[in-house]
């Protein structure tokens, strides 16, 4: 059971589970973590760990109380005493008004545009994420999506369900991702660790970042955001792994789907509103680009009625992307390690742009 954030809010990166199980883990250990403060930091947890990494905690800082706020009244009760938070997928002003002394807010998730606005309104505050820990099997979840789509997998899925033999009869469109050019806008963890992959098959990498430096030996190119039409015309697959700021809303529209093969594929695991929802369901429909891979969407989640669900040339996956049994493995080590630095007064890792968003 990984964690949730106290008020249900999906993350990139994340899939909350909280249920009353949870609690009743961690309440005993718990409970001796609040006994053994000894006026130490306070640092609250809105995010329900699992009881093996609960106890890490308090093992490694016997002398930090962790107070768990995994709803409304908790958070609230908890924050006039709270130096740091964990977890949450949002703030609010008024939240903040009532805690004085937080020095440190950590997302757990990769995400943190729920947190941006009212901590741009406090200074003195260092927000940092999990940026990172789930990109490699975000990562994955990208090459599944495009491998999907090239061995016909929709169809044969059916077919299964169907109990039918795939025949000649049956249209299976398929093809080769070897050889073929994939465009990543956002050369940040996930970016890099889907090139690193997409490379290892054979397939031409070009990479889109805010501020390029030296080019790695797994990208053809490494171009700025103003060569997003030239990647466009170029690439045979366009996966965003972008986050969600006032820059980067739309960053697909329609004029850039126009400049896109029609034999391309789109892939977003960012935010649904890296693209205009609208204007891609246009462009399916009417054969402007191939396909789409979607794990992210507006809004989230997909209404049943929205004609994502049935188009044969589209993958929904829900927001899973992040999900893996090995984000905490990976999470409480940066978690640990931030925890130590925060109360030695040591630069942070991870640190977020709260003016930038990212």
């Amino acid at each position: 059971m990984p964690f949730c954030d106290y008020d249900g809010t999906p993350h990139a990166y994340t899939r909350t589970d909280c249920g009353a199980a949870t609690r009743r883990q961690v309440a005993g250990i718990q409970k001796e973590a609040a006994m053994g403060t000894n006026g130490g930091a306070t640092i609250m947890l809105r995010v329900g760990l699992d009881a093996t990494y609960l106890a890490r905690l308090q093992q490694e800082f016997p002398d930090v109380h962790f107070p768990l706020a995994l709803d409304h009244d908790a958070v609230m009760a908890a924050l006039p005493t709270a130096d740091a938070i964990v977890g949450g997928g949002s703030l609010t002003p008024e939240m903040l008004e009532r805690a004085p002394n937080v020095r440190w807010v950590a997302a757990t998730s990769a995400g943190v545009e729920g947190l941006l606005p009212a901590l741009k309104e406090r200074e003195g505050i260092t927000l940092t994420n999990f940026s990172g820990i789930a990109a490699p099997n975000i990562a994955e979840h990208v090459l599944m999506l495009m491998f999907a789509f090239a061995r016909g997998a929709r169809v044969l899925v059916r077919q299964q369900e169907q109990h039918q033999w795939i025949t000649d009869d049956v249209p299976l469109s398929t093809f080769e991702l070897g050889g073929q050019t994939l465009g990543i806008v956002g050369m940040g963890a996930i970016g890099e660790k889907l090139a690193r992959k997409a490379h290892g098959i054979g397939m031409r990498v070009l990479g889109i970042q805010r501020h390029p430096a030296a080019k790695p030996k797994y990208l053809a190119e490494l171009l700025a955001p103003d060569d997003l039409p030239q990647v466009l015309t170029e690439c045979d697959h366009l996966a965003l792994c972008l986050p969600l700021t006032p820059a980067t809303k739309y960053t697909i529209d329609r004029d850039e789907l126009a400049h896109m093969k029609r034999t391309a594929y789109l892939y977003n695991i960012g935010r649904g509103a890296l693209v205009n929802q609208d204007a891609l369901i246009v462009a399916l429909r009417g054969g402007v680009i191939a396909g789409a891979g979607l794990d992210v969407t507006t809004p989230e989640p997909l209404p049943p009625d929205s004609p994502l669900w049935e188009m044969p040339n589209v993958l929904v996956t829900g927001h899973t992307a992040a999900s893996s049994p090995h984000y905490w493995e990976r999470g409480i080590e940066l978690l640990v390690d931030n925890i130590r630095r925060f109360l030695a007064g040591d630069e942070l890792r991870d640190t977020v742009d709260t003016s930038a968003g990212y």
